[in-house]
């Protein structure tokens, strides 16, 4: 079973890299390495590669949600964690899109860390979110928001590499916000919910 999630991160990986591979010769490595990893899926599932072929249908092909994934960590004062984006230069909770082979919860600790560099701990799901029934700007994607509420556990505040600052902010006082991301409106109730330990997740 491990091996065959292995595979699969693989194959993942790989269509994740054809999609933002922006020159022919990323494009035929990535094209190469999704080939091997159907050929070993193939070979684990013991079925021929014609089948697995067929399975997998091209992303264009069935359009779902993509799947964001965001904690949202205070510390001792009730300020909130946030990283500063390096694409628009503007602030944001911890988060991404969620990955292949990661659990939902897992995926925002990892975001967490790699772009903040604090350990934490997932205490509950606080909110997903439709993105379309709220007012962030339009995108090519439907989304659904998963947020988290995080403890703090370890680590220390430092910006990952691709991002421009890390820090805490108070719930009144906060940095111009990258919309596509949160909204302040987002952020107030998350807070809220946290700080009067609602834990009722809010959906839609």
């Amino acid at each position: 079973m491990k091996q065959l999630e292995q595979i699969k991160r693989i194959k993942a990986l790989a269509e994740t890299g054809l999609v933002y591979a922006e020159d022919e010769y990323n494009r035929e490595r990535y094209t190469e390495l999704k080939q091997l990893a159907l050929e070993l899926l193939a070979s684990v599932a013991d079925r021929p590669l014609s089948v697995l072929d067929d399975f997998y249908m091209p992303v264009t092909d069935y359009p779902t949600p993509k799947v964001d994934v965001r904690g949202l960590v205070l510390n001792e004062k009730n300020q909130i964690l946030m990283a500063k984006e390096s694409i628009d230069g503007k602030w944001t909770i911890p988060g991404g899109w969620a990955e292949v082979g990661y659990s939902p919860s897992a995926c925002v600790i990892k975001e967490v860390e790699e772009e903040t560099g604090l350990i934490t701990n997932v205490v509950r799901l606080m909110a997903v979110y439709d993105k379309q029934s709220h007012p962030h700007p339009p995108q090519p994607f439907y989304v659904y928001k998963l947020c988290f509420l995080c403890r703090f556990s370890g680590g220390k505040l430092t910006p990952g590499f691709d991002m421009r600052g890390a820090a805490f902010f108070d719930i009144d006082d906060l940095p111009e916000i990258s919309k596509d991301r949160i909204l302040v409106s987002q952020l107030k109730q998350l807070h809220t919910m946290a700080i009067e330990n609602k834990t009722e997740v809010y959906f839609d």
